[in-house]
């Protein structure tokens, strides 16, 4: 009579074990499951926004290669393209590109306020050139609202002989793009024009201040990415006029800091205190032709110089959106122009604006 209960308690258990292991099991599955759906949906929600912008694009993205120039191509069209030049602007044609109205809009400039503010992040998705996230106090200073454009670049040209865009066919503005942001021009272009207009570019800090404000936020309006807020990832397909997207403005009122042009700034690129990156990221690096198969097949070997890149601020009207974020560090060597490459001015409080060209 003892032994049978004996049996089934030993059954029990077994049982028991049996099914703790389905259960442990069961769990761990479960588990795996939801990060492979949450993994799944992140990426699924990414591929939707990506395909959003796809959509908006103005010709078929399978013809993406042949529609960009890189920058030591457009550095090459320069130097060959500048002796074309036979027909600039008188300086009253100059001024009748644009209404009184629109040339004293395009002479604002922001006053931005001393004090600290977050630069750089720390997330891991970031390039690790944009990393660490660190405190930054600066003085006051002033900044452009908007990019410069090309109206702005032609009384610079006729003002002081210096050749125009090659984008400008005879030495004029393409027809309708008197309020798109000069394009085309090499970091010294844009410093000419800035000394010339009693300026200097910004640097990298002062130019991430005025687009991102103190609280940290990831694009000048806030958090999330909005696509019907700035000219991105061919959303346009070419460069818009600086005040066509208002609602992309800073939290200081600044204009057009997030696509359209990549903006050349006054900084060096460096890595950040206690960057992570490599060291070898900061080194400017040149195209070399180590074989006449290669010279055929237009390939080029990337090889270390003593040049010294420039940074680049605000991603552009071709760049993938993420490259837009108020952190992100773009550059280039500074004899370089790209139709993606633009500039603003800024100036220290203690000048006066004067009269801005």
């Amino acid at each position: 009579m003892k032994v049978e209960p004996q049996r089934h308690h030993a059954l029990n258990s077994a049982e028991r074990a049996k099914r703790k292991r389905y259960l442990v099991a069961t769990i761990v599955m479960c588990v795996a499951l939801a990060m492979i759906g949450g993994s799944v949906h992140v990426i699924q929600l990414g591929a939707n926004r990506m395909e959003e912008m796809r959509s908006k694009a103005t010709y078929d993205l399978g013809n993406e290669k042949s529609r960009i120039r890189a920058a030591g191509e457009e550095a090459v069209r320069i130097a060959g393209e500048v002796e074309r030049v036979t027909n600039l602007y008188k300086p009253l044609e100059v001024e009748e590109l644009l209404t009184p109205q629109q040339w004293r809009e395009l002479s604002t400039v922001i006053l931005i306020p001393a004090g600290d503010f977050i630069m750089g992040t720390d997330s891991a998705r970031a390039d690790v050139q944009n990393h660490p996230r660190h405190k930054v106090t600066l003085p006051a200073y002033r900044i452009d609202k908007y990019p410069v454009t090309n109206a702005q670049y032609a009384r610079f040209v006729v003002a002081s002989g210096h050749h125009p865009p090659p984008s400008w066919g005879g030495g004029k503005i393409p027809n309708g793009q008197e309020l798109h942001p000069v394009t085309l021009v090499s970091w010294h272009d844009a410093a000419r024009y800035a000394k010339w207009a009693s300026k200097r570019l910004p640097t990298e800090a002062e130019w991430e201040k005025a687009a991102r404000g103190t609280d940290g936020r990831r694009w000048p309006w806030g958090e999330v990415m909005d696509v019907s807020r700035l000219n991105t990832y061919y959303n346009v397909g070419n460069t818009t006029p600086v005040t066509q997207y208002p609602q992309g403005a800073s939290p200081y009122g600044v204009m057009d800091m997030a696509g359209n042009v990549s903006e050349w700034t006054a900084s060096d690129l460096q890595p950040y205190p206690g960057s992570d990156a490599p060291a070898d990221l900061f080194k400017g690096k040149g195209g070399v032709v180590s074989s006449a198969e290669n010279r055929s097949l237009k390939v080029v070997d990337l090889v270390t110089n003593d040049k010294t890149y420039k940074a680049m601020r605000g991603g552009s009207w071709k760049s993938d959106p993420f490259s837009t974020a108020t952190y992100h560090r773009n550059y280039s060597l500074p004899y370089y122009a790209s139709d993606f490459f633009g500039f603003r001015c800024a100036q220290d409080v203690e000048e006066t604006t004067g009269t801005t060209p």
